[in-house]
């Protein structure tokens, strides 16, 4: 995996969680954060902790944000700072922007500020459990931009049977990219290869299929 080189902006609950998991997964991870008792607490978790105001484009120069892959705006409850460090943050270069919103309202005005993409935690965490009690043989799904996204699914004995005999392609506008079996990879499985219970299977299609079998494994 290539190492890469994050700022966190916000060293609260969320920030933090998400800056200590990403220096754990071999990543080169920046804080920065104008509470001195915050940055004391995740200094030793992270490649460096900075207190400084993130709204402040010089701070933020200074930092080289430009040079990070990727700028997280983790600042939830304070809107007008979380405008204030997207804005800064897109000013100086940063070459990606992810923004923590709190609510739809405050979704749509870091949209529009130029948030590449604008997160909402506890919403999407709730939107993807309820998928999940609905649904529990889908493991995850991902969205690939506007039209296409990726699932995970387990076999249930709704998906036992061979590709051929299943034509999920034909069915729901799916393909199988992968399926993993007791830790083994089978990469674009043929046709004749057959679906077992507990297998877990990789799809990709269009997100109105990725839903239509979704529904069909809900019945």
């Amino acid at each position: 995996m290539k190492t890469k080189q994050f700022l966190v902006v916000g060293a609260g609950r969320f920030g933090s969680a998400l800056a200590t998991t990403l220096y754990q997964l071999g990543h080169e991870v920046v804080v920065v954060d104008n509470d001195e008792h915050a940055i004391e607490e995740i200094m030793n978790h992270v490649t460096h902790a900075v207190i400084a105001d993130a709204t402040d484009e010089d701070a933020l120069r200074k930092l080289g944000v430009s040079n990070f892959d990727a700028t997280i705006v983790a600042i939830g409850e304070d809107l007008e700072s979380n405008i204030l460090a997207t804005v800064a943050a897109k000013s100086v270069g940063a070459r990606q922007v992810i923004s923590k919103a709190k609510n739809e309202v405050a979704a749509r005005i870091l949209s529009r500020i130029g948030a590449d993409l604008v997160i909402r935690p506890e919403h999407d965490m709730g939107v993807r459990l309820a998928r999940q009690i609905s649904a529990p043989d889908v493991v995850d799904t991902l969205k690939l931009g506007d039209n296409h996204g990726v699932m995970e699914v387990e076999v249930a004995n709704s998906l036992v049977g061979s590709l051929g005999d299943l034509r999920l392609p034909n069915r729901f506008g799916v393909q199988v990219i992968t399926v993993n079996r007791l830790n083994q990879l089978h990469v674009s499985p043929p046709a004749d290869f057959r679906l077992e219970p507990g297998d877990k299977v990789l799809l990709i299609g269009e997100n109105k299929g990725i839903e239509k079998l979704r529904s069909y494994l809900c019945e």
